[in-house]
């Protein structure tokens, strides 16, 4: 059965720092792309870091570019975002996705676990 279960969302003031986690099972963890999705309020859901299956090609949205960090540990089955300097635009439910390919849709997503950055 393929699982990704996402942690680490919650309540941070702007400024602040989050790491979320996705751990997966259920299928060849280092063969799939990962990507962290994220979607707000009344908003469609947007992509907002991938990273290939080996670990060596990243690509970070433009708004996250500089301040968010997509990691992942193969021999753990564990992909990371390292999110720093948030801002209140960056609340949302954050989703964690498998691809087969860099350039495929998702085959598997996760539950979401939800952001909310607010003074």
């Amino acid at each position: 059965q393929v699982q990704l279960v996402e942690s680490g969302g919650g309540l941070v003031q702007p400024g602040g720092s989050l790491r979320l986690s996705c751990a997966a099972s259920g299928f060849t963890f280092s063969t799939y792309t990962m990507r962290w999705y994220r979607q707000a309020p009344g908003q469609e859901r947007e992509l907002v870091a991938a990273i290939s299956s080996g670990g060596g090609t990243t690509n970070h949205a433009d708004p996250v570019k500089g301040r968010f960090t997509i990691s992942r540990d193969n021999a753990k089955n564990m992909v990371h975002l390292q999110m720093n300097s948030l801002k209140p635009e960056d609340t949302a439910v954050y989703y964690c996705s498998a691809a087969t390919g860099w350039d495929t849709l998702p085959d598997y997503w996760g539950q979401g676990t939800q952001v909310t950055v607010s003074s």
